[in-house]
């Protein structure tokens, strides 16, 4: 442990200070560190807690492109779109390729309809045998709108930037020589396109296949490519797994290919254009003439970067560290990858879950919702920084349920895929009406969310991925009992944890409910929201798998993983009742109980960071009798959990759900409930710093003291009165103001501590 640990300090001190980790200029977007998360975790809860080689790293990538951009632009040393396997890793050494990925960041889910494109130079027939190249971090620069690396092999320096929807690779020759681009479709189903036209432009086509249910099968649309260059071709055409062919077409996996030949003298650069789509090659086309008119990299390279500055300037922290602008700023990057744009300039996209059916939208369509996730931290933060994105993200939401005919459980892909467990699109789209986000049908959403909540799905439906997994026996007995083993489903069984995560959403289609004025619906719905009771062991005092006839699953192992909890042991899901924490507080023995609770799971090593069931935990001493704990341990967790070394999350970051939490703790408050609007408060991590929002309103905070010195609350103003709540609200928030910490060297044990200063719960 002492020499990982070592190791880690070590990597962390060359990462910062390496050319691909350097500072151009004083802009937000320089903080920013695309390689954190591209090795295996090194933080202390990751090896302790991590149960499978697929959740050691955060699977984020060096991505360039715009904040939810339809595609990003990274380079690719895996050349494979299989399941877990990201494009590219730091501790590899070798480059093969150059690509436009739709991989969901910090997933372990595939990448899909992709394309790479490999500069070689040299004998052409040596490198289609084997066209890697050898690089070194030293002579690698990355940032969120510019990729530069050289190709030791090759004696080549490649750049990249994109658009939304379109990139752009820059060649420079670094002594006079044969080019060549090597253009693949990186299909691993051998189902791959390409086809080389009269003017040289690469057209090409790669089918998306599903994975989770339906997996392997075709989803019904392609990724598009139209590709061109600003010189004409020495040479050009067709490969074949090493060997050139004759034709102007081929198919197949990445081992088959288009080839455009060039002679560069030293110096001279070569420009490549990529414009992408989900719905053709004739508007991946209209895509790239659209955003990328001209042969301007360093135009767009600039555009991309305003964007961004533009995105992260919505925080704007002050009298921190270095360090610490660089792991807020590059957290802030990670939580700004998805959801993906899916439409093309023109609105077009696929139908969801259809077979090469297009629909057009009156705004932007996305998806790649990492649902089970993103509910958490992820989508809040978009509610405070892009609220007029969330509404798009709803509409997109609506529209899916609405052309599939039920609500999805987990987006990704365009289709249907009932992975993970719970119904967390139900909690996005209450959470955002609740909030004032509402240009949206919503009582489409409601009929979606209704039907989810009470509706069965027929086999055909429910074996392709629609309706709530082991909805049966949940409205049967309230909770899911350990016969039912959820057999069709990615993750089978879980029946605590479903009955857990199925409570928490029918609360939130109550809330929703009762803003539509839908009491009766209200009044079921409330009533549900307590079915956690019925999965809670007073004899344990924990949740516990449970049997039809009452009886309780044995033998108990409260801090192992169990077969009914997904993820995570039963002390960590204990506390998985956002919705109702004092209700889970009386029914554990009142406030002191579950605080003893809490600290045993941090005491024992249970708490895991690395994954999300446990996000809201370091906050729930806001609901005890001692809040002070929290600033305690979420101060531990970021100085512990986050670097901006490579290997420096904590796990997979899930679409920037692990980089929102941080985002949130930092600023000092989180969403334990996302649908509440409350936000549970704790000691910033920086002096000062303001949020700007919408309508050009400011929220501003400030401590008299260094967090650093003085971790503790003392007492808090907000707009100069007295706050002796411990929690803030949305409106508070979204109205802009100054909230005034006073901090101290030592708690204030009475600050928060009485149940009328802490949230209510139902």
């Amino acid at each position: 442990m002492k020499i990982r640990h070592f190791f880690y300090i070590f990597l962390t001190a060359v990462i910062s200070s390496s050319p691909c980790f350097a500072q151009e200029d004083a802009s937000l977007v320089n903080y920013v560190q695309p390689m954190a998360g591209t090795a295996a975790s090194t933080t202390s809860a990751s090896q302790k807690h991590i149960e499978a080689s697929s959740e050691q790293y955060a699977n984020t990538i060096p991505s360039v492109a715009p904040p939810f951009a339809m595609t990003q632009w990274t380079a690719q040393t895996r050349k494979t779109e299989g399941k877990c396997i990201a494009p590219y890793y730091y501790t590899d050494s070798l480059i093969n390729g150059f690509r436009g990925t739709h991989w969901l960041s910090g997933s372990c889910t595939q990448d899909y309809g992709s394309f790479s494109v490999m500069p070689i130079s040299g004998p052409l027939a040596l490198a289609l045998k084997d066209p890697q190249s050898t690089f070194t971090h030293d002579n690698e620069m990355s940032s969120p709108a510019h990729y530069k690396v050289k190709l030791d092999r090759y004696n080549l320096k490649v750049e990249m930037t994109g658009s939304a929807r379109v990139g752009m690779i820059q060649i420079t020759a670094l002594t006079s020589d044969s080019v060549y681009l090597l253009i693949n479709a990186n299909s691993d189903e051998e189902a791959g396109e390409l086809t080389l036209n009269d003017e040289a432009a690469v057209i090409g086509t790669n089918p998306v296949h599903r994975i989770y249910q339906g997996s392997g099968e075709y989803a019904g649309f392609d990724g598009h490519l139209y590709m061109v260059t600003d010189r004409k071709t020495t040479i050009n055409g067709v490969f074949k797994e090493g060997k050139i062919i004759q034709s102007k077409k081929v198919i197949g996996d990445g081992n088959v290919g288009v080839y455009l030949g060039f002679y560069l003298k030293k110096g001279e650069r070569l420009h490549i254009k990529m414009g992408t789509s989900f719905t053709s090659a004739q508007n991946a086309y209209k895509n790239l003439v659209n955003e990328v008119p001209d042969w301007d990299f360093s135009g767009i390279q600039q555009k991309t970067k305003q964007a961004w500055e533009l995105a992260l300037g919505k925080v704007m922290i002050e009298q921190a560290t270095n360090q610490q602008k660089r792991v807020f700023y590059t957290s802030l990057y990670h939580a700004m990858q998805h959801p993906r744009l899916f439409s093309d300039v023109d609105g077009q996209y696929p139908a969801f879950a259809s077979q090469n059916k297009l629909r057009t939208s009156k705004g932007d369509y996305y998806d790649d919702f990492s649902m089970w996730d993103i509910y958490r931290a992820q989508i809040p933060l978009l509610e405070i920084l892009k609220p007029t994105l969330v509404n798009d993200l709803v509409s997109s939401l609506v529209d899916k349920g609405r052309q599939g005919d039920w609500l999805p459980i987990f987006p990704c892909w365009n289709s249907y895929t009932a992975a993970m467990i719970g119904d967390h699109a139900t909690s996005v789209i209450a959470s955002a009406y609740l909030k004032g986000i509402r240009d949206f049908d919503a009582q489409e959403a409601y009929r979606l969310m209704y039907k989810n909540a009470f509706v069965v799905a027929d086999s055909l439906d429910y074996y392709q991925g629609k309706g709530r997994r082991g909805l049966q026996s949940y409205l049967k007995y309230g909770y899911i009992p350990m016969e039912d083993s959820v057999p069709i489903a990615f993750h089978k069984k879980e029946q605590v944890s479903r009955t857990l995560e199925y409570a928490y959403d029918d609360y939130a289609l109550a809330m929703f409910a009762k803003a539509l004025g839908k009491s009766e619906d209200h009044d079921k719905l409330l009533k549900r929201a307590k079915n956690y009771q019925l999965v809670f062991d007073k004899q344990v005092g924990m949740v516990r798998g449970r049997y039809v006839d009452g009886s309780w699953y044995k033998p108990f192992h409260g801090e192992a993983r169990e077969p009914y909890i997904t993820e995570g042991t039963p002390h960590q899901y204990t506390f998985y009742v956002p919705q109702d924490i004092p209700g889970l507080a009386k029914l554990m023995g009142g406030q002191q109980v579950l605080e003893k609770s809490l600290d045993q799971l941090f005491a024992n090593g249970g708490y895991w960071h690395g994954n999300e069931p446990g996000h809201q935990i370091p906050f729930l001493y806001n609901y005890t009798n001692a809040p002070w704990k929290t600033q305690e341990r979420v101060r531990q967790i970021l100085n512990e959990e986050y670097s901006d070394g490579p290997g420096g999350l904590s796990g997979n970051d899930d679409a920037g759900q692990m980089s929102a939490w941080y985002v949130f703790a930092a600023l000092g408050f989180y969403p334990v409930n996302p649908i509440a609007g409350e936000y549970p408060l704790t000691t910033p991590l920086y002096q000062r710093y303001e949020i700007h929002l919408p309508d050009n309103k400011v929220w501003k905070v400030r401590c008299d003291q260094s967090p650093d010195d003085y971790p503790y609350i003392q007492s808090i103003q907000l707009n100069g009165a007295s706050l002796t709540r411990n929690y803030i609200t949305y409106e508070e928030l979204m109205n802009g103001g100054e909230l005034a910490f006073k901090l101290g060297k030592a708690p204030n044990k009475q600050w928060g501590i009485n149940k009328n200063q802490q949230s209510k719960g139902f």
